[in-house]
């Protein structure tokens, strides 16, 4: 009799090895979707810097979130993202965005713009 096939602990060996590969994986993909989504919070945070420089040019002042969400300027957070902070004077803005569903690490970016400080114009995330 010839029997062709595998046998159990083969088939164990192979689930075992899979299960291993597979756990090295997941928490790759868990880091790097963190990763993406830190980045969509500084991209609005550019994105924001942009029409508040678009309002001072056209009003010599700096405007609030509601003056950029309406148009002409049209701005827009992305998917997931949210204003923690934001307040725009005569000379100058600070803005603060958060993406809470970031599993760990930091959650938050923020950037203060005529302030004077050191970090004026830096988008920072503490």
């Amino acid at each position: 009799m010839n029997r062709k096939g595998f046998t159990l602990i083969e088939l164990l060996i192979v689930v075992v090895i899979i299960g291993i590969l597979a756990a090295i994986a997941i928490p790759k993909f868990s880091t790097t979707k963190d990763k993406a989504k830190l980045a969509s919070v500084k991209t609005d945070i550019r994105n924001y810097m942009t029409a508040e420089e678009a309002y001072f040019s056209d009003n010599a002042t700096y405007g609030a979130n509601a003056a950029l969400q309406a148009a002409p300027y049209s701005f827009v957070l992305s998917t997931g993202n949210t204003f923690k902070a934001s307040a725009g004077a005569a000379g100058s803005y600070s803005v603060e965005v958060e993406n809470a569903s970031i599993s760990a690490g930091t959650k938050s970016c923020k950037v203060t713009v005529g302030g004077g400080g050191a970090t004026d114009g830096v988008i920072t995330c503490p």
